[in-house]
């Protein structure tokens, strides 16, 4: 099933449940399938968290800098690098048939990782640019999060 399918069926469901489906749902959980196993472990997985880990710090010392931020070539180049992980990642969670919310994430995470760099980088002033790495900042954080949170049943 694809991530948007995924994404709507849950919206769906939950649109559909009323308080007197409170029993109902509750039998639900009360059946509903083991978590998968993390990944969070795993070496791809692991290089991901910390390859976001360090831009996030990165990013936050960039802001309130005015000027050429330092070492952005490299910055760019490492931005790039974990973009193309989370899509690995992605891969490798799709290929293994998972059916969990993280390859979806991962894959939205590798797309929205260069609109972010392209906003920091275009960015027409310092207040713009502080707005671009805040953003930037907390793609990175999810990044890390939706690896190391237990993992949930597919929806």
């Amino acid at each position: 099933m694809s991530c948007d399918a995924v994404a709507f069926s849950a919206m769906l469901w939950l649109a559909a449940a009323s308080p007197a489906d409170k029993a109902n749902l509750q039998m639900a959980e009360i059946s509903a399938p083991a978590p998968p196993p993390s990944v969070a472990g795993e070496p791809l997985f692991a290089d991901i968290i910390r390859r976001a880990g360090a831009l996030r710090t990165q990013v936050d010392g960039f802001k309130g800098l005015t000027g050429p931020l330092p070492n952005f070539a490299q910055f760019q180049a490492d931005v790039a690098k974990l973009s193309d992980l989370d899509m690995q990642g992605h891969l490798v969670l799709k290929e293994r048939g998972v059916t969990d919310d993280l390859k979806c994430i991962l894959r939205g995470i590798s797309q929205d990782l260069p609109v972010r760099l392209k906003d920091v980088a275009n960015a027409a002033d310092p207040k713009a640019r502080d707005q671009a790495l805040k953003e930037m900042s907390y793609l990175l954080r999810d990044n890390v999060e939706v690896i190391t949170s237990p993992p949930q049943p597919a929806a």
